[in-house]
């Protein structure tokens, strides 16, 4: 299969023909936004440049302010911290699970306290966390919950699609993910004022627009008397390029998403039962969508032997794998600069997440974005060689 096909082509062409015309400009957005709400059963969706900017957008429009506080787990891409950042917010680091690598209701309730307005969930690598003991929790404390869902097209959630449990869920059409459009974002809400207030933020502040309007017409603009910006707000928007791509994606997302289980039952194959390497467990009920294949290396020297597994994984002529993010509070710029931010209590040590230090120098994630299903198998045959090899 083709990871982009010529229906997208044709998409691109459409609005190069139409030359950028103004009163033309927003028409696969349009498109694009009123067919991702119904495929992913939410009211609204607003797209967006960035899967990044998706969640500033989301904590401004639910009134998140400077110095609220927000929790994020600490395994996942920084992104989502600098997001809280982005807000004048503090990011809140709560551990994960160690079987789902997912951030828990347990972990998240521990770092509660009277200043945390919101929790960010993350499905990682393409499983959702279990919304119905996270709900609880923030519905106890009276929180905002935002699903970032960059890694998770398709994903379920006890016969519910994973996106459809938040106040608002982020998705993110970067180069890796399950959609893509080189870079993009999308976020979708079943709430109308948060929807209002995502649209504005993300679009200059203007007056004009609203849930499902994301363009001002002429008409609306060209009047001396026009009062043109009522909030504050970023240029956040989807051009007409990433829509039309994202368009076509959408329309194929069954087979882009399915492409990918295939290959994660390869893999499956290929570990087979071996305790060297454990995957990411599948809850019952939770559905996956593999965004990468997610493994931890059984090992009591991750310095060494993630390093020694790779290198002989590669020399079996595998293609090598990602590693996991440094923690996000490990990162210099959160050891340096955010750590002595005003209002940030944690100290970023590796008392404060240990599961989340476990798993992250053991992490080994496989590619799922193969287009030819042979090429996928062949991987696996490398990697069963290198689990038998490994000493």
């Amino acid at each position: 299969m083709e990871r982009i096909s010529q229906l997208e082509r044709d998409y691109v062409n459409q609005v190069l023909d139409n030359a950028f015309a103004t009163s033309l400009n927003s028409v696969f957005t349009n498109r694009l936004e009123s067919a991702f709400a119904e495929r992913f059963h939410t009211a609204y969706a607003i797209g967006h440049c960035n899967g990044t900017e998706t969640m500033h957008t989301a904590l401004a429009a639910l009134g998140v302010l400077a110095g609220d506080e927000v929790i994020v787990p600490a395994l996942t891409m920084t992104s989502t911290s600098l997001a809280v950042l982005h807000n004048g917010s503090i990011p809140v680091f709560a551990d994960v699970d160690p079987d789902t690598f997912l951030i828990t209701a347990e972990s998240i309730e521990r770092v509660i306290t009277d200043k945390t307005r919101a929790v960010i969930t993350v499905s990682l690598y393409g499983l959702s966390p279990d919304y119905d003991s996270i709900l609880s929790v923030c519905r106890k404390h009276n929180l905002f919950l935002i699903e970032d869902n960059a890694e998770c097209f398709l994903g379920k959630y006890k016969g519910k699609i994973v996106g459809e449990f938040g106040d608002f869920s982020s998705f993110s059409f970067q180069a890796s993910k399950h959609l893509t459009t080189g870079e993009g974002g999308m976020l979708i809400t079943n709430n109308e004022t948060y929807a209002d207030n995502a649209r504005r933020f993300s679009c200059l502040g203007y007056a004009g627009v609203s849930a499902k309007k994301g363009k001002i017409t002429r008409n609306d603009i060209q009047d001396p008397k026009y009062s043109r910006h009522i909030a504050m707000g970023f240029n956040y928007r989807m051009s007409e390029l990433q829509a039309a791509v994202a368009l076509g994606q959408l329309e194929r997302i069954e087979e882009l998403v399915d492409n990918r289980l295939k290959i994660a039952e390869i893999f499956d194959e290929a570990i087979g039962d071996t305790t060297l390497l454990k995957r990411q467990a599948e809850p019952e009920g939770i559905v996956n969508s593999y965004w990468s294949y997610s493994l931890v290396l059984n090992t009591s020297k991750p310095d060494t032997d993630w390093y020694k597994f790779r290198d002989l994984f590669q020399k079996n002529g595998g293609d090598g794998y990602y590693a996991a993010w440094k923690l996000s509070y490990n990162e210099p710029f959160f050891q340096n600069i955010v750590q002595n931010m005003k209002g940030v209590w944690q100290k970023y040590n590796a008392d404060l997440c240990p599961i989340s230090e476990y798993l992250q120098s053991r992490m080994i994630q496989l590619k799922t974005n193969y287009w030819n299903l042979d090429e996928a198998r062949q991987q696996a045959k490398v990697l069963r060689q290198t689990i038998n090899q490994f000493k």
